[in-house]
């Protein structure tokens, strides 16, 4: 363990501690929180989906809005590279695709704070088997 030398050591380690208990509290409740899944296959990180999980993470932050932004793998869309699964408390999660850095600040305005749909949504092509 690192040694606590000043007072700004100490809320360095406070502010941390913070952080962890705050996601870990999170991810106990995750379907009353907004979430953002970014595809982290090797497709999506040769486009530019680091990027992306980089710029949700620091502007969901700095607009102050609650989410659990975390990687995920493949998710089968390869061709729409980097994509990304967001889904809104109480509502079924909305997969776009080709989400690069303006993308993603149009989706964190119009569809996470909004509610309102934007261009680039992935239509579902599957059936859940209960």
């Amino acid at each position: 363990m690192k040694k606590v030398k000043s007072l700004a050591d100490l809320k360095k380690m406070k502010e941390q501690l913070q952080s962890r208990i705050a996601l870990r509290e999170k991810s106990e409740h995750p379907d009353g929180i907004i979430q953002v899944k970014v595809a982290m296959a090797t497709c999506g990180i040769a486009s530019g989906a680091k990027d992306v999980m980089d710029f949700f993470i620091t502007n969901l932050e700095k607009r102050n809005i609650d989410a659990i932004v975390s990687q995920t793998g493949c998710m089968g869309y390869c061709y729409a590279e980097p994509t990304i699964e967001v889904r809104l408390p109480g509502q079924d999660p909305v997969v776009y695709g080709f989400v690069d850095l303006k993308k993603a600040d149009e989706i964190i305005e119009k569809y996470i704070k909004q509610g309102e749909l934007v261009d680039g949504i992935i239509p579902v092509n599957y059936k859940t088997i209960d």
